[in-house]
């Protein structure tokens, strides 16, 4: 089994609803995506994907069209709190909103995330692995074996 990760940024900002600090406030972070999936190389001479578990372009085509062209330079809001005016505002001044199921924390983003490649990942490759950079030194992490 072998394990390959790409690497990803993109510009998000959120607002946590009936949060009691600072990022109770609309605010962005730089974000930085690690996904890693594992699988067995392709042992086959006629595929030209021989020697690979999966083509890294493939693996940034799905995240680039699940996540990152997104999310990327948009605000997260929760549909389901008060925010969602909040939004709808932001969205008649030409923002870009982007509308979630949950509050829009670094560890739902994980959840969303890891849904999202999922569904979209070749059956014989698995999603192994997550870690999300909200800024340089907080981060949060995803891992298969724990979310079975």
């Amino acid at each position: 089994m072998i394990r390959i990760t790409k690497i990803f940024t993109f510009e998000t900002a959120h607002v946590l609803y009936n949060y009691d600090g600072k990022c109770k406030n609309m605010h962005g972070h730089s974000y930085k995506l690690f996904v890693t999936v594992k699988g067995k190389p392709i042992d086959d001479l006629d595929d030209p994907k021989n020697g690979m578990v999966v083509d890294f372009g493939d693996i940034k085509a799905i995240v680039k069209s699940e996540i990152v062209d997104a999310w990327d330079h948009a605000v997260l809001v929760n549909a389901a709190s008060p925010h969602k005016a909040l939004g709808e505002e932001l969205e008649q001044r030409g923002h870009k909103v982007i509308y979630c199921n949950f509050q829009p924390t670094c560890e739902n983003m994980l959840l969303e995330i890891a849904d999202r490649i999922k569904r979209r990942l070749p059956s014989h490759v698995q999603l192994a692995y997550l870690k999300l950079h909200e800024t340089e030194n907080s981060y949060g992490e995803w891992l298969a074996e724990e979310n079975q």
